[in-house]
């Protein structure tokens, strides 16, 4: 389903080395990362026209593809309302638009219910009551006047702010905490680089306050004059936290703390009881924090327990019935030094910081790794993961006996929502599986009930009790047991003949969570089986998992993946022929190295804005992220071993004379975190040296960076693309 009778654009040869440790390595592509030699950008532009050629034939597919996910999302809807400080706070999507528009509802009293004000806001949307619209029938409403058409207020309407630009991101999205104005950054390229406004909620305009060059993260002073915000130096590393006066330009504003140790990212945000900013330094393996009174317009920060090497910790404030103000410490170092690879949770008291002051909130447990803490003014909400799954742990801080939220499948996803509120008992989370719609659910910690604020509406017909899902373990050459997470349909044979997509990441302790998606069921109703290897790498399954995968184990993330692979296989749920397989920016590397290592057990790879030039990138320090990502993958401008293991799997230095399969590459020109030439150099050598007549795509947005098209539509269209690839190159479209 592919035409490929145009010939593909061939990158010219420009002999060159690099040198290290006594070794050479040939890259006669280095050229490729000049962005300001006219000659790439044709390139790349070629590859572009490329691509459009050889996946003409898929149009029609891709268009198909694009309105089925159209159809299941309701494009005009709402999210579920949060309240705050006397207000109710929603977004809004409408058809046709491709960003959210934030709004608001006054509810100084809160005589209202987070349902009662989300009916009212879906009454009031345009077409409301038309059937897919997620808008409940009129006798759910019933005739209570607190339900009836009530659209709010607008507070910033992203689409506006857009405009008829390719590419639209929001960063900071921070209203003071009188209500009366907001901070917004906005993002026009991809770069990262935001410039900060502040917006006026009483009469809808901006204040004449712009700052130029920050990056996410922001505090108010409860003062309200006072705004935090980090900026980023030239590698695109936050080093910097800086406070804004209202009112005054922002060549006068004051740098409160700087960052040196470029392995480490500064952060800065406002404690849930609105106490307290904290400034939090952090590498891949060590943090610290410092603290600063929200209610003075003019604090400094003060340390709370000194940085040590390959000691971490997080902390929200806590004040305990009867007793003062204090820290709850999330940790994996104990009041002695002992190593808590898992972590623990602590108590600290306020003004204290010797780590031999910490008190045990929540004991250590070696099976179970405490993710998360957030403080509320009565409770602990403990995010862990016990057998590979989150799960929820409420704390009584008046020594009450703690319980673990129940969740209503034996295989789920948790994500944290909006929780502003530290006084209330209610916390808000979202719950989804790979067969159940994503849904906002409200606990209450003292009575431990449980209400559907919402649920996703999934239009098209979807019925879940046509798909089932499956944990199989995989087991890797080392002996590991690898979780495998498989959705497909119930009416599916395991008999080999099903086309199979197998998704993997892998990387910075991060998990990939079996969560529903609108988009795969495009796949799943055309038959594919999809997959999630929860390779060592991630996090699914503690800290060890993440420490097996790193660094000079870094390898077993790609073994543990082709052994996922092989297992499918195994099982009947795939067969080489019929396998595909995907993966992102760490992920993408993932790819490229079992594409290396294993061509023959894939028919497709997806491998999208991926890592691939390892060894180079990770020797210059003068690019973005470097040096705060030796703590993951190693130095080898300096270490020798580190410099030979990253070469033995880097998927460009890997590249070898061999049958490939097909593949889809994609690259972003704006990229600061993997550079749009990575993507480029590898599809290029692999033109050159690869023995077989398989598709090898290289698509690049040339307007956009790391995640891609910004808005819904335009990156619905570039998904169904992908999926137009996938089903193509397996014979399933």
């Amino acid at each position: 389903m592919f035409s490929l009778t145009t010939p593909p654009p061939i990158a010219p040869r420009r002999p060159s080395t690099h040198t290290a440790h006594g070794d050479t390595r040939p890259d006669d592509w280095q050229w490729l990362a000049n962005r300001d030699d006219p000659a790439v950008s044709e390139y790349l532009e070629a590859e572009n026209r490329y691509t459009e050629a050889v996946m003409a034939p898929t149009l029609e597919l891709q268009d198909q593809l694009f309105q089925q996910i159209r159809a299941r999302v309701a494009e005009t809807d709402v999210s579920a309302p949060v309240w705050h400080r006397g207000w109710w706070y929603w977004s809004r999507t409408l058809a046709g638009k491709q960003y959210p528009v934030h709004c608001r509802r006054a509810d100084p009293n809160r005589g209202l219910s987070a349902a009662q004000v989300l009916v009212a806001a879906r009454a009031a949307l345009p077409g409301a009551g038309v059937a897919g619209d997620g808008t409940p029938p009129p006798e759910e409403a019933g005739h209570d006047p607190a339900v009836q058409a009530h659209p709010g207020e607008v507070v910033l309407d992203e689409n506006v702010l857009a405009g008829d630009g390719a590419y639209f991101a929001l960063g900071v999205f921070d209203i003071r905490p009188d209500g009366e104005v907001l901070a917004y950054a906005v993002d026009h390229d991809g770069s990262e680089r935001y410039k900060l406004r502040f917006k006026d909620l009483g009469s809808g305009h901006d204040l004449p306050d712009v700052v130029d060059d920050v990056y996410y993260g922001s505090a108010w002073s409860t003062g309200c004059r006072s705004f935090y915000y980090v900026r980023p130096d030239k590698a695109m590393r936050p080093w910097q936290v800086w406070r804004h006066t209202l009112g005054t330009p922002s060549a006068h504003d004051q740098l409160v703390y700087q960052e040196d140790d470029e392995r480490f990212f500064v952060s800065v945000g406002l404690t849930r009881s609105k106490r307290y900013v904290l400034v939090e330094s952090h590498s891949k393996m060590s943090s610290e924090v410092r603290y600063m009174d929200a209610e003075k317009d003019r604090a400094h920060p003060h340390l709370l327990l000194a940085r040590r090497e390959a000691v971490e910790y997080d902390v929200d404030h806590i004040r305990r019935p009867g007793q003062g103000d204090a820290w709850a410490v999330r940790t994996n170092c104990g009041p002695v030094g002992e190593k808590l690879d898992n972590f623990a949770v602590y108590e600290l008291a306020l003004g204290e910081n010797d780590p031999s002051a910490l008190r045990p909130l929540v004991p250590y447990r070696p099976e179970v790794k405490v993710s998360a803490v957030d403080a509320f003014a009565r409770h602990l909400l403990v995010l862990e993961r016990a057998g590979g799954l989150e799960q929820l742990r409420v704390v009584a801080l008046d020594g009450g006996e703690e319980h673990v939220v129940a969740q209503p499948e034996p295989a789920y996803s948790l994500g944290a929502e909006a929780n502003p509120e530290w006084e209330s008992d209610l916390v808000r989370f979202s719950y989804s599986s790979l067969t159940s719609p994503p849904s906002s659910i409200e606990y209450d910690m003292a009575r431990r009930r449980r209400s559907v604020i919402k649920q996703a509406t999934v239009g098209g017909g979807y019925d879940p009790s046509t798909y089932r899902s499956e944990r199989l373990w995989a087991t890797a050459p080392d002996g590991a047991r690898v979780p495998v997470s498989l959705v497909c349909r119930r009416d599916q044979v395991p008999d080999g003949s099903a086309p199979c997509l197998l998704y993997g990441y892998g990387s910075y302790e991060l998990p990939t969570e079996p969560a529903f998606s609108f988009t795969r069921l495009n796949l799943l109703e055309r038959g594919v089986v999809f997959a999630i290897a929860h390779v060592r790498g991630g996090g699914e399954m503690g800290r060890h998992w993440y420490e097996e995968g790193r660094l000079l184990n870094k390898r077993n993330t790609f073994t543990d993946f082709i052994a996922c692979a092989e297992k499918l296989v195994a099982d009947g749920w795939a067969s080489p022929r019929r396998l595909a397989i995907r993966g992102g920016s760490a992920g993408g590397l993932l790819m490229g190295a079992v594409a290396n290592m294993r061509p023959d057990l894939f028919q497709a790879v997806v491998a999208e804005v991926p890592f691939v030039d390892v060894v180079t990138t990770m020797s210059d320090e003068t690019l973005p992220l470097t040096v705060t990502e030796w703590e993951e993958w190693g130095n080898p401008r300096d270490q020798a071993e580190a410099y030979a293991y990253m070469k033995s799997y880097s998927p460009f230095d890997n590249v070898h004379d061999a049958h490939y399969p097909a593949m889809y590459v994609t690259a972003g020109l704006n990229d600061p975190r993997v550079g749009y030439w990575e993507p480029a150099k590898w599809v290029a050598k692999l033109r050159a040296t690869k023995a077989d007549h398989n598709p090898l795509l290289l698509r690049t947005e040339m307007g956009a960076g790391h995640q891609g098209p910004s808005g819904r539509y335009d990156a619905w269209r570039d998904e169904a693309r992908v999926q137009a690839f996938v089903l193509a190159a397996l014979g399933a479209g």
